[in-house]
């Protein structure tokens, strides 16, 4: 079963983990907590001086065993030699001095000189190894809290810069890079994958260089120490070394695949929170339920398949630990038996190790955490490396204050390079103050002309011009800081009703942001409110009718007081009267400025300098509404479709594509 499990996640995974980012994608995130250099060093400063601190214990350990064995042997030889005829002594003086490892030369008065001494020793130097292991060990545990300390900071510090390079990285890429990508999959990048490579960078990584140098200063001690015992127990390394990198190609796929299903289940629970409303509306509940209940036992098999994965790495490492173990067990015991081992010696030897053994076993979870590390630094670096559609020149200019003046020549455009195009060859020529109307059947480009001239969307033939610039000369800042748009899908953002309107702008005064909302004929409803314009809008605007988002929208934009204005069914949420009051203002506001108004009522556009008619991505007619009821077939019929009440039934069929 575990081997099914692998070789599926393998095959599933195995295109998105042979690409070049995946490969130094590692490199590229250590590069970020170098940006510390000498902050970043600490940590591994501390960490060398605990691990040297670990690694004297196990001496001053045998040195307190051999202290007091040397202090206990030496005190029964003493009361044997008390028992034992002088005669019998002197004949058997050599063997006893070459058992406890004195010079044969000497004789009984020296013997019993050295073991009177070794008794007189053995408390002081009880007290001296004694007092040496807790100074070992409070200097252990004072830069062990150190390199903890530094660790933890400097990982924060490059969560911190990954998520706000994550931030800015997708404020700036284009609009088609969204139309491509769901939320849930972006926030879980910000939010989860870079914690997961946090927690590597300021835990995984210290500990996997504290092992290497916990085992290289392990190996160092045991062979110093006996390097015939030392050589019974290396066959553990290599076999330790191939399993961990055996389960490290297996693991990693796997976490990628578990990151790939959270951001599945995110996705899900982030659009059915945006659309509650929409899911009660229409009972679907239960549906709704059924599929995120599906998702998340996608996502708990795929943890559970990680589970049986490392349930069975974990006991297998702890078994090679164990025959090492038993190997040094029966080796040592050996040669204490033969003499050539003191006790001592032995339990450093047993203590050293475990050391060695602690290292193995911890890069178990160091593979864990590497694993999904590497998995959750890919996603990131994707979206950091990404290419944006609507990138700026290195040479662009600042368009001076705009006069109004926009052209398009000869436009085409098709979403994401491919597919049929959305326009097909649309010029037409916009004079400084002229409100142009833009109308036709869903999906015929209307909104996506709009999109065109603030450069959310760049052209795929040909040019767009403001003021006789290309839009794509100037910088992106200078362009779109003079154009007020208020689209049909109003967005409204946390906070007061003031900060909304003034978010364009936060330094107007209070004059001119109740200027706007007077305009955009919202004043009068926000002052019924008991706090003004402090009321606060809840999230996306929850506390505040369509018409009211609508309208606070409509002051947004007014109050950047811009040279273009765009309005994408701005009227299409409030009633017959809302409607006469907003026309009325915007009348007066849009003399001196370029507007472009698109509206499904021909009442909003009848008096429009210019009525562009759309269908199927071209513009069919053009020219004022006289000319075009006499002129334009489909115009006339919209006409009078509206006039019978009954718009719909004129409204061609149409592929409704995005952006529109």
């Amino acid at each position: 079963m575990i081997n099914a499990d692998l070789r599926q996640n393998r095959v599933a995974l195995r295109p998105s983990l042979n690409t070049a980012p995946a490969r130094g994608v590692m490199q590229r995130a250590f590069r970020y907590l170098s940006r510390y250099r000498a902050q970043a060093l600490l940590p591994y400063v501390f960490l060398l001086i605990a691990t040297l601190a670990q690694l004297a214990v196990p001496r001053m350990v045998r040195n307190m065993i051999d202290a007091v064995t040397r202090g206990a042997v030496a005190d029964q030889v003493l009361k044997a030699l008390d028992k034992i005829p002088s005669a019998f002594i002197n004949q058997a003086l050599p063997r006893i001095l070459e058992l406890l490892n004195y010079p044969t030369t000497w004789d009984l008065q020296q013997l019993r000189d050295r073991l009177s001494l070794d008794v007189s020793n053995a408390p002081g130097a009880l007290m001296r190894a004694a007092f040496s292991i807790v100074i070992f060990a409070a200097v252990r545990g004072l830069f062990a809290f150190l390199q903890s300390y530094w660790a933890e900071r400097n990982s924060q510090a490059v969560a911190f810069d990954l998520r706000n390079d994550l931030y800015a990285k997708i404020q700036r890429l284009s609009f088609s890079y969204h139309d491509r990508q769901q939320t849930g999959q972006l926030m879980v990048r910000a939010t989860d994958d870079v914690e997961k490579l946090r927690l590597f960078l300021g835990q995984g990584l210290l500990q996997l260089v504290g092992a290497i140098i916990l085992l290289s200063g392990t190996l160092i001690l045991l062979f110093t120490t006996n390097a015939g015992l030392a050589l019974t127990t290396l066959w553990i390394l290599p076999v330790a070394l191939v399993l961990f990198v055996v389960f490290s190609r297996i693991s990693r796929p796997m976490f990628t695949r578990v990151q790939q299903r959270l951001s599945e289940l995110n996705t899900i629970l982030q659009e059915n929170l945006a659309g509650i409303k929409v899911i009660k509306a229409f009972v679907r509940e239960r549906e709704e339920q059924v599929k995120f209940r599906a998702a998340a036992d996608r996502l708990m098999n795929q943890q559970i398949a990680i589970a049986r994965l490392f349930t069975f790495l974990f006991p297998f490492a702890f078994l090679i630990a164990n025959l090492g173990q038993a190997t040094i067990l029966y080796a040592g015991g050996q040669r204490i038996i033969q003499g050539m081992l003191t006790l001592g010696e032995w339990q450093e030897f047993s203590l050293y190790l475990i050391f060695l053994f602690l290292p193995i076993a911890q890069f178990g979870f160091i593979i864990n955490q590497f694993s999904q590390a590497s998995a959750s630094a890919v996603r990131i670096f994707e979206i950091l490396d990404a290419q944006s559609d609507v990138i700026e020149k290195p040479d662009a200019i600042t368009l001076p204050p705009i006069q109004g003046h926009v052209k398009f020549e000869n436009v085409s455009f098709r979403y994401f390079g491919s597919g049929e195009p959305v326009l097909k060859n649309v010029s037409f020529e916009v004079q400084p103050g002229q409100t142009v109307a833009l109308l036709g059947a869903t999906g015929s480009g209307k909104t996506t002309i709009i999109n065109l001239i603030p450069r959310f969307y760049d052209p795929t033939e040909e040019r767009v011009l403001i003021d006789g610039y290309d839009i794509r000369d100037v910088t992106l800042q200078s362009l779109r800081s003079q154009i007020g748009i208020v689209l049909q899908e109003t967005t409204l953002f946390s906070g007061t009703i003031r900060e909304n309107i003034a978010f364009g702008k936060p330094e107007a005064t209070m004059d001119e942001i109740i200027a706007a909302a007077k305009a955009a004929a919202a004043h009068d409803f926000i002052m019924s409110f008991p706090q003004g314009y402090d009321t606060p809008v809840g999230e996306r605007g929850a506390t505040l009718s369509g018409g009211q988002k609508q309208r606070i929208a409509l002051a947004r934009a007014l109050l950047l007081n811009p040279g273009i204005l765009i309005l994408d069914e701005a009227t299409s949420n409030v009633d017959v009267a809302t409607e006469a009051q907003i026309q009325a203002a915007l009348q007066h506001l849009m003399k001196g400025r370029t507007s472009f108004v698109i509206a499904q009522r021909i009442s909003t556009v009848m008096n429009a300098d210019l009525i562009l008619v759309l269908d199927k991505g071209q513009i069919v007619a053009q020219g004022r509404h006289e000319e075009l009821l006499e002129e334009s077939e489909i115009y006339a019929e919209i006409y009078s479709s509206q006039l019978q009440g009954d718009e719909s039934q004129f409204v061609p069929d149409a592929v409704i594509l995005p952006g529109d």
